[in-house]
C-alpha cells in the first residue's frame, strides 16, 4: 500500500510540473496595454465643432464635451469608446482643432497630431471655409481641396500606419430651414454667425435666396471634395459617408447662445453617426 500511494503521489507531482511549464509559454497581455489594433493615441483635428465650442452655455471651447476627443461624462465621444476597450489611452487623446480653423489650418494641426505620435485621427473641416462673409469670400473649391490634400499628405507621410477618420461638414442650410422663423436664433445670427448663409435669416429677397442657395451648394462640394481627398489617401482612411450631413439637426441639438454650435447633445449625436464610420465600431 505504501509503495501504491508513493508512486501516486510521484505521478501527480509530474503532472503538475507538466502543466506548470506548459503554461509558462503563455505570456498574459499586460494590464492596461492595447487589444490588438486599437490606437494608443488619438487625435482631433478640425474647428469649433470639434473643440465642443458653446456645449458648456458659454461661447468659448468646452473640449470635454468634444464628439472626437472628449472626456467628460455627457458626451459618449469616440475617445470615450475607445477607453472602455483599452484603459491604456487615458489621458493620451489631444484635441487640435481651433475655433475659426479653415482647412489652410489642417497641415499645421496634422504636424502636431505627428508628434503626438497618433494612430488615430478625425478629421472635421469646411464650415468656417463656407461661413465667410459673402459668397465671394469664400474658399474655392480647388483650393479647399488642395489644402485638405496637403493636411493628409502630412498624416500619411508621418504616421503612415495611422488609421485617419475624415467626417463631412454638417448641413448647415437645413439649420437655417428650422430656425429662420424662430425668433430667438435669428436675433442671435444677427450678431455675425456664419453670415454667408444666416444674414437676413427671414429675408425672401432673391438674393437672398440665391445667396443661401449658393452656400447650400458650395457645402455639396466640399463634401465631394473631402470623399475624394480621403479615398486618394488610401486604405488607411476612412470616410463618413455623409453621414453627418445626413444628421437632421435642429434647435434642440445646437446651443441658445449662438443657436448655431452643437450642444451635448449634438456633439453626442456626432459621436454616434461618425463612429459607425471609424473602423472600430465593430
Amino acid at each position: 500500500m505504501p509503495g501504491r500511494w508513493t508512486t501516486a503521489a510521484v505521478c501527480l507531482l509530474a503532472f503538475v510540473a507538466l502543466a506548470c511549464e506548459a503554461g509558462s509559454e503563455v505570456t498574459p497581455r499586460p494590464t492596461g496595454s492595447a487589444p490588438p489594433g486599437s490606437p494608443k493615441v488619438v487625435a482631433a483635428l478640425g474647428d469649433s465643432i470639434t473643440t465642443g465650442f458653446g456645449s458648456c452655455l458659454v461661447l468659448t471651447s468646452c473640449e470635454r464635451n468634444s464628439w472626437s476627443t472628449g472626456s467628460g461624462l455627457r458626451v459618449d465621444s469616440h475617445y470615450r469608446r475607445l477607453l472602455d476597450r483599452n484603459p491604456g489611452l487615458r489621458d493620451k487623446a489631444y484635441n487640435h482643432a481651433r475655433p475659426g480653423a479653415r482647412a489652410a489650418a489642417l497641415a499645421g494641426q496634422a504636424e502636431a497630431a505627428v508628434r503626438d505620435r497618433a494612430d488615430y485621427v478625425t478629421v472635421l473641416i469646411g464650415a468656417n471655409d463656407a461661413c465667410r462673409g459673402t459668397i465671394e469670400a469664400m474658399t474655392p473649391v480647388a483650393e479647399f481641396r488642395a489644402e485638405v490634400d496637403r493636411g493628409l499628405r502630412v498624416l500619411r507621410d508621418g504616421r503612415p500606419k495611422a488609421r485617419v477618420l475624415v467626417v463631412s461638414i454638417p448641413n448647415l442650410y437645413r439649420l437655417w430651414e428650422v430656425g429662420h422663423d424662430d425668433s430667438r436664433a435669428a436675433r442671435a445670427w444677427r450678431r455675425g454667425v456664419c453670415p454667408a448663409l444666416l444674414a437676413d435669416p427671414t429675408s425672401t429677397a432673391p438674393a437672398d435666396r440665391a445667396r443661401r442657395a449658393a452656400f447650400k451648394e458650395r457645402v455639396a462640394a466640399y463634401n465631394r471634395q473631402l470623399s475624394a481627398a480621403c479615398r486618394a489617401y488610401g486604405s488607411r482612411c476612412r470616410y463618413d459617408g455623409g453621414a453627418v450631413h445626413r444628421v437632421k439637426f435642429d434647435l434642440d441639438l445646437v446651443n441658445p447662445l449662438d443657436y448655431f454650435h452643437p450642444n451635448t447633445a449634438g456633439q453626442s449625436r456626432l459621436a454616434e453617426v461618425t463612429w459607425r464610420s471609424s473602423g472600430y465600431a465593430d
